[in-house]
């Protein structure tokens, strides 16, 4: 079995992405990983063992994050469609990962320990688990729960909502048991070049809550987490004020 390792969700070929290691080791797992929006691939470019059922999956998931979006801009004081006008769900790139059993599983990690560069994330994981997240400095599993998706806020959300939402660190580890297999949707264009800069919502800035972070593009924030890598600190330190 081949250990390959992504770059993060989002990457710049029009439709497929190509598997790019950025960590300091490889990870144990096989990923495949598109674009589904906006430019969604055409059925023959997709794999045929999933071509059909991901398809179908996406546009349940695009539907689903609207909601999401549409609820989180209400939870802010927001209206509704808020965060879907500033564009938080205009693409959406997939991973599929494939954790297989390691014999070895203390030398290795599925994913090391990162946030994710969007601005929100679905994830469909199976019953064998392995995902962990961050809390007060400890790792928590989550345990998975049949029928339920895991929904985490990404870097990009924390940046416009200036830390009113908080993107969540969290890593997979290796298993004696597997495979394992998850699914991971990402709101976000990737590094497609796009002239919109994301900021602080004016909204939610007041003299008490200045801005805490420049604006950027999402390319250009998502160039720099590739560039910068998995290495276990945050990108967004690099564009705090």
């Amino acid at each position: 079995m081949t250990r390959l390792s992504t770059g993060g969700a989002c990457s710049n070929h029009p439709s497929l992405l190509s598997i790019m290691n950025i960590s300091a080791a490889p990870y144990w797992r096989d990923t495949f990983n598109c674009y589904l929006y906006p430019d969604t691939p055409k059925p023959e470019d997709l794999p045929i063992v999933c071509r059909d059922i991901l398809l179908e999956y996406g546009q349940h998931i695009m539907k689903l994050g609207t909601l999401l979006f549409e609820l989180l801009s209400e939870g802010l004081g927001l209206n509704p469609n808020h965060l879907k006008d500033m564009g938080c769900a205009e693409g959406l790139i997939t991973l599929g990962h494939y954790y297989p059993a390691c014999p070895e599983p203390h030398l290795t990690m599925g994913t090391t320990k990162h946030s994710d560069n969007d601005f929100l994330t679905v994830v469909l994981q199976d019953h064998i688990g392995g995902l962990q997240v961050l809390y007060e400095d400890k790792w928590i599993d989550v345990n998975p729960v049949p029928g339920a998706l895991v929904v985490n806020i990404g870097d990009l959300l924390q940046l416009i909502t200036n830390d009113r939402l908080k993107s969540v660190e969290h890593q997979v580890v290796a298993n004696h048991v597997g495979p394992r297999i998850s699914v991971a949707c990402f709101f976000c264009t990737g590094a497609r070049a796009s002239s919109k800069l994301c900021g602080p919502i004016k909204e939610l800035l007041s003299e008490d809550n200045p801005p805490k972070y420049r604006e950027t593009s999402v390319a250009d924030y998502v160039l720099y987490y590739r560039a910068k890598g998995l290495d276990g600190t945050s990108a967004l330190s690099h564009y705090r004020i």
